[in-house]
């Protein structure tokens, strides 16, 4: 059966393209979509988990259900090999909305296993939906499109993750609990009804393999594996993957500790911190992938990244004793807006790096090596800023983010050349 399902994907005459516009619609639905899900588990649970009185050693269980997120490259080979990318997306939605809808028909204080069962099941099916949308978007851009595209996908990520984490927990506070995941449930639904109707989420996979006997099980993870050993300068992409947002996960661990310890009240937190702070990141993910549709991905990249290890000095800064309070206000923002231009190239060239016939399985690799860096920065950033102190560790967190400059020899080079290739309309 996955066999006859492949031939006929790869069969698929080739649809008219779309328009930019289209394309940023799709993309921000769908990362819309898969904002959600991340957002309700990582943030709204554990409050709710917390207001219903569940001990905080089960609070802690979160964390490992959430790996699923981190080896979602063990089953990203099977979303290349079966079936259209919304058989995967809107399967996947739908088993979250009922999730979400089952979680407060549970007791919590403790929970049953049956329960931790459905939070798996909730962090599988989100994972799951990742790789499909990712696999999806690679196939939908052209290199000249990702920098805008992933400015936009930014974006709509984070204002799902505001809307499934913040939004939901103020919900919560004027219709309760149970009604407010109800909410959202419905919200996950009709998005799977607008997706599986639209026919901009639905455009054919690029053919898969000159043979297809070549194409299925073994075969095809064979090349997708030779698609990524191929890539010039191998051993420099992965190092700059893990390097190139360390400084910036590494001192963004300790910006809210670091606000407490400084005196700023819950408000100010709040406001600064946590409202503007996303407002600004949403500015600087469009912001970034405008610059990075304009200059390039290469120079975007080297221009972006500087701006985002740069902006570490502010906290450097604003931890110096005597400081002017409002120091750490401004900060605050520059951080927020530079690591969202930052991450614009950066995104844009994970992508670029993907074969298409291959993109789930291949962007699950990069972008588990960029989780992998943020976390071990996390837990490496409360030794740090506990052995240093605040001043001396936020200055360390920019010189962490220096290596990934010194592997831009090699890297400018490979940005450059998969942008040309990809708008000639080649794979590897």
């Amino acid at each position: 059966m996955g066999a006859i399902m492949l031939n006929q994907a790869a069969r698929v005459p080739e649809a008219p393209p779309l328009s930019l516009r289209r394309k940023l619609w799709v993309v921000g639905v769908l990362y819309f979509a898969e904002g959600v899900p991340y957002g309700f588990v990582n943030i709204t649970l554990s409050v709710y988990f917390r207001s219903q009185g569940m001990p905080l050693e089960q609070i802690g269980f979160l964390s490992i259900l959430g790996l699923a997120w981190s080896l979602k490259i063990l089953w990203a080979p099977l979303v290349d090999r079966f079936g259209p990318r919304t058989a995967w997306i809107i399967p996947a939605q739908m088993i979250l909305a009922a999730g979400i809808w089952s979680v407060p028909l549970f007791p919590v204080s403790p929970a049953p296993w049956s329960f931790w069962l459905l939070i798996g099941g909730l962090c599988l099916a989100s994972a799951t939906q990742d790789i499909a949308i990712d696999a999806y978007t690679i196939e939908l851009l052209s290199a000249k499109e990702l920098g805008v595209a992933n400015g936009f996908r930014l974006g709509a990520y984070r204002v799902a993750l505001i809307a499934a984490g913040g939004g939901i927990i103020m919900l919560s506070g004027l219709i309760g609990w149970n009604a407010s995941f109800v909410s959202l449930a419905l919200l996950l639904a009709a998005m799977s009804v607008v997706i599986g109707l639209a026919s901009d989420f639905h455009r054919p996979r690029p053919r898969l393999a000159n043979n297809p006997g070549e194409a299925a099980g073994q075969g095809q993870i064979r090349r997708a594996v030779r698609g990524i050993r191929r890539l010039p300068h191998l051993w420099a992409i992965i190092l700059f993957i893990l390097t190139f947002k360390l400084g910036d996960a590494w001192m963004g661990s300790m910006v809210s500790p670091f606000w407490v310890d400084m005196g700023f009240s819950r408000a100010e937190i709040g406001l600064i911190s946590g409202t503007f702070g996303a407002v600004a990141t949403i500015v600087g993910s469009l912001l970034g992938g405008y610059l990075t549709s304009r200059w390039g991905l290469a120079p975007a990249l080297f221009w972006l990244g500087a701006f985002q290890a740069l902006s570490n000095l502010g906290y450097w800064l604003a931890a110096w004793p005597g400081m002017w309070r409002y120091t750490t206000y401004v900060a605050s923002l520059g951080e927020s807006l530079t690591g969202g231009m930052g991450s614009a190239p950066f995104m844009a060239f994970l992508m670029s790096l993907c074969d298409k016939r291959h993109s789930a399985t291949h962007y699950a690799f990069f972008s588990m090596l960029f989780g992998f860096t943020r976390s071990i920065a996390g837990f490496l950033g409360g030794l740090g800023a506990a052995h240093f102190g605040y001043g001396p560790f936020f200055f360390y967190t920019f010189l962490a983010a220096l290596p990934a400059f010194a592997l831009f020899p090699w890297i400018l080079p490979v940005a450059r050349q998969r942008e040309r290739q990809t708008e000639a309309g080649g794979e590897e």
